[in-house]
């Protein structure tokens, strides 16, 4: 699965709920392994030896648990060509060095392909549509062309697009009002705390929107929700 959208649009929040319904410890079980360009692969003179070292990990966890869940995040970081050594796992024949890895699960997170995302919700908003009908078709178009045409991503020119090898591609709309209010009645809930509309408004009416005139779409999300709930608090 690869997810895309702005930030703070819900992909990681999406992918902490599959790990918690797909484990018991959830995002602390030993099964489920996160990797990030910035900790994990941040010197790109060294990717081949990130390769070495991937398909490694991989394998052996594979190995000792064929459900594992494999989560890249910010993949619009990632260093183009890495991504494509996890290529034998996701082949058709799904068997690799004698073991069979069709259960395993591979979530991609990305910035990329958000500003095509907001602009096309936009675009429907000044026609008076709502953002949800927007079609998935349209919108699977214009992810791709931004992440496999972009140097700069990690997806650029992989062979995983080129095969088709990502089974479900999932864009995260822009945010409005009314879904950030829900996100700060979310964190209160989170903290043991009674909800509390003027809370919830307070904060919502506190972050940046676009169009900066009309205030359409947050411009951060829920990014910042929960370092401000505690200021409105």
């Amino acid at each position: 699965m690869s997810f895309h959208g702005w930030t703070g649009t819900g992909k990681t929040y999406a992918a902490s709920l599959l790990l918690r319904h797909l484990f018991r410890d959830g995002p602390r079980s030993p099964h489920a392994h996160h990797f990030s360009p910035v900790v994990h692969f941040p010197h790109t003179e060294q990717i081949e030896q990130y390769k070495k070292d991937l398909k490694s990990w991989i394998q052996g966890n594979l190995t000792l648990c064929s459900r594992s869940v494999f989560i890249f995040d910010e993949m619009d970081k990632m260093p183009p060509g890495l991504i494509d050594v996890i290529l034998p796992f996701l082949g058709s024949s799904w068997v690799v060095f004698g073991t069979n890895y069709r259960k395993a699960v591979f979530i991609f997170v990305s910035n990329a392909g958000g500003e095509q995302i907001n602009q096309m919700a936009l675009d429907l908003w000044r026609e008076r549509k709502d953002r949800e009908e927007l079609s998935l078709q349209d919108l699977e178009t214009a992810i791709l062309k931004a992440v496999f045409e972009n140097p700069q991503n990690g997806f650029w020119k992989s062979a995983i697009i080129q095969q088709g090898l990502i089974d479900l591609l999932v864009p995260f709309l822009p945010l409005k009002h009314h879904h950030v209010k829900q996100c700060v009645a979310h964190e209160l809930a989170s903290q043991g705390l009674q909800p509390s509309p003027g809370v919830s408004q307070a904060v919502a009416d506190s972050l940046s929107y676009f169009p900066e005139e009309e205030r359409v779409f947050s411009s951060t999300g829920c990014k910042t929700v929960a370092s401000r709930v505690p200021f409105y608090l």
